[in-house]
């Protein structure tokens, strides 16, 4: 991977897609296809806009890996559909989502896109690897702040923010870490640990929020730091912090664990160049003449289809 490399967060780009397009948006036989064809207009946008060389839309084979939620049971837990006893955690989704998943699979998969998953993994460390192993320039698109972690600008790894559509993107790269947050891409990481994320079911340090935690991060350096800081007495800490940050030792010891993306994940060899031409042009056309992709399926092709600018 040497050119620009574009890493799709496909969940939460789909799942913006769903409640951006009407569900009135119907296949020919009445079922809502509304996530399909909002994430192709967002890729053919994000092709057209920002000219990727290299595209992978990265999946959640494990929404709620096991190896985190043994670290921090109340992780992802309310987002728990209820499901018979003993079966698999499964994560709630829209009724009239669900049921659109495969056939974006199915497209992405005729059209060429690379798709990657790997079992036991979220997509964030699909991300996560991919970005470790590139070579030149990665844009990761995703609507997850978590993933601001990777943002690198020595290496030229920025985070697409969608802000509406993805036609209004925010640009996250350091300086704008710096300024929102007041740390890099990798102070990031120490900063949402002891913040908590309640829609991740992290708990964070009580009573460190955002502001306390980045200058905590700015006095001490990183969360190491700032754990070594609480047991010294020397260390300019209000009683309050000390005690706090005591008593949150166990949390501290794994959250990190939990909260860092993953970037030694097994990936596949697949083939990431952007498609220029549909891998499957027979399928292809099947899957649109079926699910009434009309419009939405033209526009990318032919996106995919003209020479870079």
């Amino acid at each position: 991977m040497t050119g620009r490399l574009m890493l799709l967060d496909t969940a939460s780009l789909y799942f913006r897609a769903y409640f951006g397009v009407p569900d009135s948006v119907r296949a020919p036989d009445g079922t809502p296809v509304n996530a399909v064809r909002g994430l192709l207009e967002f890729i053919d946008r994000l092709v057209k806009d920002h000219q990727p060389d290299e595209l992978v839309a990265c999946m959640d084979a494990d929404w709620r890996p096991q190896w985190r939620v043994d670290l921090i049971p109340s992780y992802k837990a309310h987002r728990v559909a209820q499901v018979r006893e003993g079966g698999p955690d499964e994560e709630e989704v829209p009724d009239t989502l669900s049921p659109q998943v495969p056939v974006i699979e199915a497209v992405l998969d005729a059209l060429g896109i690379a798709r990657v998953g790997v079992d036991g993994y979220e997509a964030d460390d699909v991300i996560g690897t991919f970005t470790a192993r590139a070579k030149g320039p990665v844009d990761i698109v995703t609507g997850d702040r978590d993933l601001y972690q990777l943002v690198d600008d020595a290496r030229g790894v920025r985070v697409l923010y969608p802000l509406k559509g993805v036609g209004t993107l925010q640009l996250t790269d350091e300086a704008w870490l710096r300024e929102k947050y007041g740390v890099d891409g990798r102070g990031y990481a120490d900063l949402a640990t002891l913040r908590g994320d309640p829609s991740d079911g992290l708990p964070g340090v009580p009573g460190i929020g955002e502001k306390t935690a980045a200058k905590l991060l700015a006095a001490f350096g990183d969360l190491a730091g700032i754990v070594a800081a609480a047991g010294d007495p020397k260390a300019k800490l209000t009683p309050s912090q000390r005690l706090r940050l005591d008593e949150a030792r166990p949390y501290l010891a794994v959250a990190p664990t939990v909260v860092r993306v993953a970037e030694d994940v097994p990936l596949p060899d697949v083939d990431t160049a952007l498609p220029r031409a549909p891998r499957d042009g027979e399928t292809l056309e099947a899957l649109g003449h079926r699910w009434g992709l009309g419009g939405s399926l033209q526009r990318l092709l032919t996106t995919l289809g003209a020479p870079p600018a």
